[in-house]
């Protein structure tokens, strides 16, 4: 599998063919384990408030584009806040 970093700039340059055990992977680098798994779901909790999860789907073993880009900005949210 490849490094979280290298699954990031994939997710930038093609949102809508990453493998769903790839997203789920940068997930719990940022976010931690999920806290619900159910089917094809997992939800993973962001620190901030107002909506504190991200949610991903495994379809066929693909993530959805939408939630890539979530993912995304997110992470992109997450960096932000740590550098203020």
């Amino acid at each position: 599998m490849p490094s979280v970093e290298k699954i990031i700039e994939q997710m930038r340059s093609t949102p809508k063919n990453i493998k769903f055990a790839h997203l789920s992977k940068v997930c719990e680098h940022y976010f931690g384990a999920p806290r619900l798994t159910r089917g094809s779901h997992a939800v993973f909790r962001t620190p901030w408030i107002g909506d504190p999860r991200i949610n991903i789907q495994n379809e066929s073993g693909q993530a959805k584009e939408y939630q890539v880009k979530q993912v995304l900005q997110a992470i992109d949210k997450l960096m932000e806040s740590d550098r203020g």
